[in-house]
């Protein structure tokens, strides 16, 4: 996919905005090596952010903006993206495309994107460039999962995937499942096992 070409701002990291980061997953250890860099060699890559120069949100750098606040930084450097609230969210993905999302950050983004701002699943899809099964699945593994084991992988408590193996499950029984994944520090195959 063409990316535009777009001037570098300075954005002021106390008005930005990070509605986005619910649609992603920022684990302690992360945020500690992106501190440590932050605090050794500076900025290295610049933010993407979109929307309006009055109101911007942050699109990519999540954690680099979160590290530099903890490091009382005001600013830092920005793209910014001339996109809408949908083209922002699709956008999500083109910037993950080496790394790639979850599949459960896949299926926060897909519900977002149905629920919040009236895309069609099929429309969804197209517009992914994936097949329509797929943004079939991903909503209803988000919808499947209990909210607690959700919070529990935002928390870095348990993996992602151990929470989509967990999923299968009946959602009575999810959260006593997680507890046991996380009490024996079990692998994704050991839980895969158990459910």
């Amino acid at each position: 996919m063409h990316e535009p070409a777009t001037a570098l701002h300075t954005v002021d990291l106390g008005s930005l905005g990070e509605r986005l980061s619910a649609l992603r997953l920022c684990d302690a250890a992360s945020l500690t090596t992106i501190r440590r860099s932050l605090e050794q060699h500076g900025q290295l890559t610049a933010l993407t952010v979109c929307g309006s120069r009055d109101q911007l949100e942050a699109l990519d750098g999540f954690k680099r903006a979160r590290a530099a606040r903890a490091l009382g930084w005001p600013t830092l450097v920005a793209r910014v993206d001339p996109v809408d609230s949908v083209e922002a969210k699709l956008r999500l993905c083109t910037l993950h495309d080496r790394r790639g999302l979850t599949e459960l950050e896949e299926g926060w983004l897909v519900r977002s994107l149905y629920r919040e701002d009236g895309l069609s699943l099929p429309e969804i899809a197209r517009r992914m460039v994936r097949h329509s099964s797929w943004a079939w699945r991903r909503p209803m593994l988000v919808e499947s999962l209990d909210t607690s084991v959700q919070a529990d992988v935002r928390l870095g408590l348990l993996a992602a995937r151990a929470a989509v193996a967990v999923s299968r499950l009946p959602r009575g029984n999810q959260q006593a499942a997680s507890a046991v994944v996380m009490r024996r520090g079990l692998t994704f195959r050991q839980t895969e096992l158990l459910v």
